[in-house]
């Protein structure tokens, strides 16, 4: 929320994929660095950036938008000129966002939940937040590594998700750049096509080759796979993931967090906006809980 109101609109969409982006990145650096360092270590890099956030963040200021609804308009003037350079035409720009504050500057109430003006893109940006995360996608990123070692994969399995990390990386870039030019419809279709392609090769790779005796022993070590004879087939497993998440960063992982900040009526966007995340995040949890039991 805080990227899309300090964003201007015509590079909204691609600052809208910087958190996808950035979580990416972070994914990539500390599976890279789990290859060298043990894990206690790896817990102390990941609090570095958050605490270099809070140290930035003491020099952000708050967004116009948010400044003028609490009536500091002239402390508004300043974070706009301070955002978009004091010799860029940000005072009409200030008048805009004032004239959209101003119309929708009473809080939600409960009768106005019934109008289909307020309920529709809260009901879609929930809805798009569960398929996210029905998609599987944090299931496969926790148990990444005992997916490829079950697999057979050629590789070790913490090269395999530094691999992967970095594919991830790729495609996020590459959504950023296009998303404001090909459309948040036409990515998603791609995305979900293919996200179903690789869902189903790696169905039916374990399907025809993985011991179903075994199937739900995701706890089996690289030591105990990667002792056999090479099989070139077992790369398979390797690039259906690639895909996979090739197809999720490419469009629902960035477009779904976009969407929020589009859709969703100003009254309502911080309210919505927190139980789009909470539901995504209830729901992934559930599943990256009942994956083991269910595999």
């Amino acid at each position: 929320v805080y990227i899309s109101e300090i964003s201007h609109a015509g590079v909204r969409g691609a600052l809208g994929a910087c958190p996808q982006l950035m979580a990416v990145c972070g994914a990539l650096v500390l599976y890279a660095l789990g290859l060298v360092l043990p894990w206690r270590w790896l817990a102390i890099a990941g609090e570095v950036p958050v605490f270099l956030m809070l140290f930035l963040l003491c020099f952000m200021p708050d967004s116009p938008r948010f400044l003028i609804s609490k009536g500091k308009d002239e402390k508004a003037l300043k974070a706009l000129a301070w955002l978009r350079g004091p010799n860029a035409a940000y005072r009409g720009e200030f008048q805009r966002i004032k004239e959209s504050v101003l119309k929708a500057n009473r809080s939600l109430t409960c009768s106005e939940l019934s109008d289909p003006y307020y309920y529709k893109p809260i009901l879609i940006s929930v809805f798009m937040r569960c398929l996210q995360q029905l998609s599987g996608i944090n299931p496969i990123l926790t148990y990444l590594e005992p997916i490829f070692n079950k697999t057979k994969v050629i590789l070790r399995g913490g090269y395999d998700a530094a691999l992967v990390g970095l594919v991830r990386l790729v495609s996020v870039l590459v959504a950023a750049l296009v998303m404001d030019k090909a459309g948040r419809k036409i990515l998603l279709f791609i995305s979900s096509a293919l996200m179903l392609v690789s869902s189903l090769s790696m169905g039916f790779y374990v399907h025809f080759t993985v011991d179903v005796n075994n199937s739900t022993n995701l706890t089996m070590t690289a030591d105990d796979i990667h002792g056999d004879r090479v099989n070139y087939l077992e790369i398979i497993p390797l690039v259906c993931i690639m895909l996979y998440i090739l197809g999720y960063a490419f469009g629902w992982g960035p477009i779904t967090w976009l969407l929020m900040s589009e859709i969703l009526p100003l009254k309502a966007r911080g309210t919505a906006s927190g139980l789009c995340v909470m539901v995504s995040w209830i729901t992934g949890f559930v599943l990256t809980e009942a994956f083991l039991p269910v595999v």
